[in-house]
This record gives C-alpha cells, sequence and structure tokens, in this order.
C-alpha cells in the first residue's frame, strides 16, 4: 500500500521508448531505413535498461 506514493522508475523510459518505435515506423513508412536503424537501435537500449530496472 505504501508503495503507491514511489515514483515508478521506469515511466519516463517507458514514454521514450514509445516515441522512439513511433519513430522509427514513421521513418520506415517514409523510406528512410538508416534513420530507422538508428532509432531502433536506441529504442533496444532504452529497452535492455527497462529490463535491467525491473530485474531487480
Amino acid at each position: 500500500m505504501f508503495n503507491l506514493f514511489k515514483p515508478n522508475p521506469t515511466k519516463k523510459l517507458r514514454k521514450q521508448l514509445a516515441k522512439l518505435q513511433q519513430e522509427a515506423m514513421a521513418a520506415t513508412r517514409k523510406g528512410d531505413i538508416r534513420k530507422s536503424s538508428e532509432l531502433s537501435a536506441e529504442a533496444d537500449i532504452i529497452w535492455k535498461e527497462i529490463q535491467k530496472i525491473e530485474g531487480q
């Protein structure tokens, strides 16, 4: 019950992840594969950080 007031450490990272994934999808649709790959790589790094935090 007292965890209710603690901030979620992954909330900000998940927002960044969703934004990067959307940007990567938009870049793919526009045909910019290089930018899509770069954004996907950044998203993978953030995803690994989220997994590390939640795995504790």
